[in-house]
């Protein structure tokens, strides 16, 4: 018993520092403006919506479907700056919708905690608000009943 709670732990400490990926039922498109609905109905700004799989296309090039959606809370967002400025570099907050390569959509992104840890943030309530909000929106976007 002892093992396991220790493997549990472990897996734990190390998933929080992860991405995080989930899987979606719905397709690649209906996911992406699922959460484009679910973000601006929790009053944050959609900043952009990249086509990686679009931008492949342009070069002559494959790609499985992958869309990044970026997003965030600018008061949030302003508030982590002003604690560490590097901090930029990873906001605003975006999540990946992709097709992997057995045809299933996922949503990838980072753990708050990733940000904390890499830029040297005290802010574990902030962080606490980030990871709820992903984990949240994410198991939201990738309910569908039929594409």
């Amino acid at each position: 018993m002892k093992n396991i709670l220790l493997v549990l732990l472990v897996s734990i400490s190390l998933f929080a520092n992860e991405i995080i990926v989930k899987e979606s039922h719905c397709s690649v498109n209906q996911t992406v403006q699922n959460i484009k609905n679910i973000v601006s109905k929790k009053r944050l700004h959609v900043f952009a919506v990249i086509n990686h799989s679009g931008n492949a296309k342009m070069v002559g090039m494959k790609l499985n479907e992958s869309k990044m959606i970026i997003f965030g809370n600018a008061k949030l967002g302003t508030s982590l700056m002003q604690q560490e400025m590097t901090i930029g570099l990873d906001l605003p907050l975006r999540i990946l919708v992709y097709r992997d390569t057995d045809g299933k959509v996922k949503m990838a992104y980072r753990d708050g905690s990733w940000l904390a840890n890499h830029h040297i943030l005290n802010a574990n309530k902030k962080i606490q608000k980030i990871n709820n909000a992903l984990n949240k929106i994410t198991d939201k976007a990738g309910q569908c009943k039929k594409d």
